[in-house]
């Protein structure tokens, strides 16, 4: 049963899943009081428990301690607030790169009980207005350096009202800074409900079209209390660095509410390119990196370039599976564990991982304290040690679609269905074989084939096409484009290129096909269905 809400907008509250097809929450009992407000944890009770003059955050060339992260969050809740009329309850998207201005709005929407809706910077206008139409959000922050695709979804949009511009630099010349820095440092927490959404994450998955995870406040502070305390043992001496993007809920936990939580720093960095990374960790002396195993492998190389990594005393591998070979030449050079893991938007954060004494090459781990794990045959029976099968999960956190019915193909009888297959050995280490469906996870990134297809399709040269994941030594995976061309087009590498152009400029361009294969007709079934698997045997 739903705890108290202070949320005057109901729209989130409105349009949560019907409770029947929720997972089963395995909730301590009392763990959290029934008026929680995740960004007043994160700042003003850390302020007030001795943590003011203590680095939150370092970036674009400064840090600011917890008092001044306390302070500016608290002037933009005073902003938006004040000056438009935000109420709790409303959807404010956030867009930006990994910068300390990203995490102070992001606190500044929370604190005044609305809901955070953080985005990817790369993402184009019309992928932005569908985020916008499905949470229906009226207010937007974004860095005032990647205004135009936010502007131009706004004018086809009849939801967004406002879009406001922040020095994601840090300059402070741009309205939401010129108008905080007007505003008062004190600013009363709106007394939100533990069960008040406080995030909407939103995942592609395998269809393109945009779902959005619906999380609690108490989500926020239970991944925190769970995987970071009990797995990271992570500490107020931690310096924490990655390179996830904080709109990715891997990266707002791992970079944002786990060292705030317990009085670390975090390194925001805009550029999170391996070397950048190790350059960091040097200078830094950081102690937990977050990052994919393909980042891994270049900062191996990078130590043999007599890189300083040994301040980090925890080493995050998530977003793809941690390749064995990678896991075994890290531990030994470094003599310190990487820890393999697997989390999921709609779990919220990681629910299996390695921990710091008890890891396996090739192994996602064990669950997380909390979280409960199985895997099932395809009779929905429970399968043997060895065993491929279905991962099914549940614990503390699960999904709830905002207003899907795709909610029912994620939830069954209380079980997380998270697509993935698994074995589970006979020491009880979770094994990762691949994704049920076909999504093509790229240097960490998810990215769903469809949408890919779509856009090409759009294009006057593709008559038919089938996007499928190729293995990649430097990502891991790549999107591979197999198309039939229409009579006006050539198979060349001029149209290679323009048509890898022209998805990068229709859709996010992390999503582009970095291979391009032409072909007379796709292999399909005699229904018509395309037999991708024929297409990965070539």
């Amino acid at each position: 049963m739903l705890g108290p809400t202070a949320h005057i907008d109901s729209f989130t509250r409105s349009n949560l899943p019907p409770v029947g097809t929720w997972p089963e929450f395995l909730v301590k009992e009392n763990q959290y009081p029934e008026y929680l407000n995740v960004a007043e944890e994160l700042t003003d009770k850390m302020v007030a428990t001795g943590f003011g003059d203590h680095t939150a955050l370092i970036g674009n060339g400064r840090r600011r301690t917890y008092k001044e992260l306390l302070d500016w969050s608290n002037r933009i809740a005073n902003v938006l607030v004040d000056d438009f009329d935000l109420v709790p309850g409303n959807r404010v998207l956030i867009r930006s790169t990994n910068n300390p201005a990203f995490v102070a709005c992001w606190l500044a929407v929370t604190k005044a009980g609305g809901v955070a809706v953080n985005t990817m910077p790369m993402l184009r206008a019309a992928e932005l207005g569908q985020i916008v139409d499905k949470a229906e959000i009226k207010f937007a922050l974004c860095d005032t350096r990647i205004m135009d695709e936010l502007e131009e979804c706004q004018q086809s949009s009849v939801w967004l009202e406002h879009v406001i511009g922040f020095d994601g630099s840090s300059n402070f010349d741009a309205q939401l800074d010129r108008m905080a820095l007007e505003k008062s440092v004190k600013f009363s927490p709106v007394k939100t409900g533990r069960d008040d959404v406080a995030l909407l994450a939103f995942t592609s998955g395998t269809t393109g079209k945009p779902k959005a995870t619906m999380h609690f406040h108490r989500d926020l502070l239970q991944i925190a209390d769970g995987y970071a305390k009990e797995v990271l043992q992570i500490s107020s001496d931690d310096i924490v660095v990655g390179s996830p993007p904080l709109a990715f809920t891997f990266g707002l936990g791992g970079l944002a509410i786990f060292p705030l939580r317990f009085g670390a720093s975090s390194i925001l960095l805009e550029n999170a390119s391996p070397t950048n990374i190790i350059e960091i960790i040097d200078k830094y002396k950081a102690t937990i990196c977050f990052t994919a195993p393909t980042a891994y492998r270049v900062m191996l190389k990078g130590m043999e370039e007599d890189a300083d990594l040994s301040s980090l005393r925890v080493a995050v591998s998530a977003g793809e599976t941690l390749p064995a070979p990678i896991y075994r030449e890290w531990l030994e050079k470094t003599n310190k564990p990487l820890l393999d893991g697997i989390g999921a938007t709609e779990m919220l954060h990681i629910f299996i991982s390695n921990r710091l004494n008890d890891h396996a090459p090739g192994s996602t781990g064990k669950p997380i304290s909390g979280y409960e794990a199985k895997i099932v045959d395809a009779n929905g029976e429970e399968a043997g040690v060895g065993e491929v099968g279905r991962l099914l999960v549940r614990g503390p956190t699960g999904c709830r679609y905002l207003n899907d019915p795709r909610q029912s193909d994620y939830v069954s009888s209380g079980w997380n269905i998270t697509g993935d297959a698994f074995y589970k050995d006979d020491q009880g280490f979770f094994h990762f074989v691949s994704r049920n469906d076909e999504m093509i996870v790229s240097s960490g990134y998810n990215i769903a084939g469809p949408e890919v297809e779509s856009a090409l399709l759009s294009h006057a040269y593709v008559k038919e096409c089938a996007v499928i994941g190729k293995k990649d030594d430097a990502r891991g995976m790549i999107v591979e484009a197999h198309i039939v061309l229409t009579d006006i087009a050539d198979p060349s590498e001029q149209t290679i290129n323009e048509l890898q152009d022209y998805v990068k400029n229709k859709i996010a361009p992390f999503k582009y096909p970095r291979s391009i294969k032409f072909i007379n007709e796709l292999p399909k079934t005699k229904t018509g269905k395309v037999q991708r698997y024929k297409l990965k045997m070539n």
